[in-house]
């Protein structure tokens, strides 16, 4: 009996920090549920079919923050903290294991081909674009723009090809060019990088790093909506500008 009992208390015990295990729903009607749910609050960001936007591509069979589905109902949840990723706050628990069976299932859709010559799109990138002095992938270039290693993951090719066009058109919530005039000194322009209530920090377009009191700042202004990276709209032929996308959404490491 005491035996028993404490086998009993040593499964509460230890069993207490394992992970519980979600079944999602599998039915037609679930599922149904599941994408009109996706399509009103997570296809603005996502795609209709997953296929990536402002925010990750989900149609694909391994989801970094959700290797299981019990960690992907709680980023549905919950959402992701320090990102653009909401919790669904307005979901029923029933309707969060719906939209993940759906976002499951885009996983098993198989990756539409991107048209385009990958190797001259590399090529563009390093040359004529000049975008390796901004970006880095797989560890190499600047740190002005977004790092790109995993652009094909977290983006359509869609997406890919606006933000090239037009860079302004959609920029993410954390991003923000600003200009600070110190009392003594030149005027410094380039992307914050941090802000509390005494102190700013900024990259310039050189790639410097700056860290500022505020009280030392005659003024700091702030550009809302606006990107250092250029429109390449009369940079590229339509057959470049398709090579060059390509090879962007050919970039699926995970960081």
């Amino acid at each position: 009996m005491r035996k028993a009992a404490f086998l009993l208390l040593a499964g509460v015990v230890f069993g207490a920090d394992e992970p519980a295990k979600i079944k999602l729903p599998t039915r037609r009607d679930d599922l149904a549920r599941g994408e009109k749910l996706f399509g009103a609050y997570c296809a603005l960001c996502h795609g209709t079919k997953g296929g990536g936007g402002r925010g990750p591509i989900l149609a694909t069979p391994k989801l970094k923050r959700a290797p299981d589905d019990a960690a992907l109902v709680k980023v549905v949840e919950d959402g992701i903290q320090g990102t653009e990723m909401p919790g669904a706050w307005h979901m029923t628990p029933r309707e969060i294991r719906q939209v993940s069976a759906f976002v499951r299932g885009l996983g098993r859709v198989p990756d539409k081909p991107v048209p385009g010559d990958i190797a001259r799109g590399s090529q563009l990138y390093q040359a004529k674009g000049g975008c390796a002095a901004c970006h880095t992938v797989q560890g190499k270039g600047g740190l002005m723009g977004p790092d790109l290693t995993s652009a094909g993951l977290r983006r359509s090719a869609a997406f890919l090809r606006e933000a090239i066009l037009n860079p302004e058109a959609e920029l993410p919530d954390r991003f923000l060019q600003v200009r600070v005039v110190p009392h003594q000194g030149s005027p410094i322009t380039g992307i914050r990088l941090g802000e509390d209530s005494f102190t700013i920090q900024v990259r310039d377009f050189s790639d410097n790093l700056h860290s500022f009191w505020k009280r030392d700042l005659k003024d700091i202004h702030k550009d809302h909506g606006r990107s250092p990276m250029p429109a390449y709209k009369d940079k590229f032929s339509d057959a470049e500008l398709t090579d060059l996308v390509a090879y962007l959404a050919s970039l699926r490491e995970e960081k």
